[in-house]
């Protein structure tokens, strides 16, 4: 025969010539069609991944992030990933499938976790109030009475505040720590003065 092995560059029909000789010397030729299959599929390999939010609260990935090492017996043509794109709702374990696509059309999927992170803290504003003593000689405020319109990149949950003093008892301007928590447990802070009036 012209050919007697073959490799992933034969998938497909490949023409191939018989020959054959008698004692005589007499040779006759026949041609045929050998048509070499690929149907060995990927090893889909994944790997986890750590995804952090940005400022605006979103966050992505590309396959190649979690792929951990596909391999082919003929070559990969595509690796895709069932989720590559995350927002603040998305805190925490996602579970995302790779798709790994060999040259000749045969599939794997493995699945992995993708953990989204929120490290961004809140952008703490804060203003200046002024509070009166009341009939029982203190002066009480609240501390979103300071905040003066903070904000955070994930609005999936409300925001804390506290403040490290908030009752006087004698009329003054005193220093406060306004300290602002996101849902995710990142915080900021500012200062702010409270004025006591009579």
């Amino acid at each position: 025969a012209s050919q007697t092995s073959f490799d992933c560059s034969n998938v497909g029909p490949n023409s191939v010539t018989l020959s054959v000789t008698d004692n005589n010397g007499n040779v006759s030729t026949c041609t045929t069609t050998v048509t070499v299959q690929d149907n060995i599929a990927p090893t889909a390999i994944c790997q986890p991944v750590t995804a952090y939010l940005d400022a605006s609260g979103n966050t992505s990935i590309v396959a190649a992030d979690i792929d951990g090492g596909s391999t082919d017996n003929c070559g990969i043509d595509s690796i895709t990933a069932s989720v590559t794109s995350f927002d603040c709702s998305n805190v925490g374990p996602n579970s995302v499938t790779l798709t790994v696509t060999d040259n000749n059309g045969n599939v794997s999927t493995c699945s992995t976790t993708v953990t989204v992170v929120d490290t961004i803290a809140p952008v703490v504003i804060c203003h200046n109030i002024t509070v009166a003593l009341d009939s029982s000689g203190q002066a009480a405020f609240t501390a979103i009475q300071v905040d003066n319109g903070s904000t955070d990149n994930c609005n999936n949950g409300p925001l804390t505040y506290s403040v490290d003093t908030a009752v006087y008892f004698h009329v003054g301007s005193y220093p406060v720590t306004l300290t602002v928590t996101d849902a995710n447990g990142n915080s900021s802070d500012c200062q702010s003065t409270v004025t006591v009036i009579d």
